[in-house]
């Protein structure tokens, strides 16, 4: 699609965008909704099994230990500001503005980055305290599920790197766009993920 603009001495120029084919990109999309339901089942597995052995300490460490209020408020903070922030750049991507589509996406990554720290930072402090997932029911779900979710974290940084070579290399192309939307609805179901880890598994545990 051709779009008019004007340069820096305000001369008027063509741009050439490559103009999204919105149907390509819905049937995508559909098909990566399939497999985020066969996602949503994994974790329904994983909270399931952690309501049967969140009380199974064996002697061991309660779930006190494990517990860090202001950590996994932090935690919440930062996965819900990356969480705006990639939908922000998304909309700036449907206003035409890759550049600063990046920006956010960027963003977004440090956020993302610094949730992940927080976590790596309290496994690693528990196993120092030789809390692990070998001690128990508990902690072996416990390290599971988080884990598990942290993964998938970690998964959604390293696409953010893809996604943002690819827009750099190929341009916003209906492939690159579509690549865009999924990790949208792949960063926003963390989210939801992690929402129900907050309830489930720390505000239930601390009441």
């Amino acid at each position: 699609m051709s779009v008019n603009a004007s340069d820096i001495d305000g001369n008027s120029v063509d741009l050439f965008v490559e103009e999204p084919d919105h149907d390509a990109i819905s049937i995508k999309a559909f098909g990566f909704w399939l497999y985020m339901l066969s996602d949503a089942l994994l974790f329904a597995a994983l909270f399931a099994s952690y309501q049967v052995l969140a009380n199974h300490y064996a002697g061991g460490p309660h779930f006190a230990a494990v517990n860090q209020p202001f950590h996994q408020l932090a935690e919440s903070v930062l996965i819900f500001s990356s969480g705006l922030a990639f939908l922000h750049g998304m909309r700036r991507l449907g206003e035409r503005a890759p550049d600063a589509t990046l920006v956010w996406m960027g963003v977004a990554l440090f956020l993302g980055l610094a949730f992940i720290g927080i976590e790596i930072h309290d496994f690693y402090a528990l196993a120092v305290q030789g809390i692990t997932p070998l001690r128990s029911g508990f902690l072996s779900i416990y390290f599971t599920l988080v884990g598990t979710h942290g993964l998938h974290i970690f998964v959604g940084l390293c696409w953010m790197v893809v996604m943002a070579i690819q827009m750099r290399t190929k341009g916003c192309t209906t492939e690159v766009v579509s690549r865009l939307v999924n990790l949208k609805l792949f960063w926003m179901f963390q989210s939801i993920v992690w929402v129900c880890v907050f309830i489930f598994v720390y505000m239930w545990g601390a009441a």
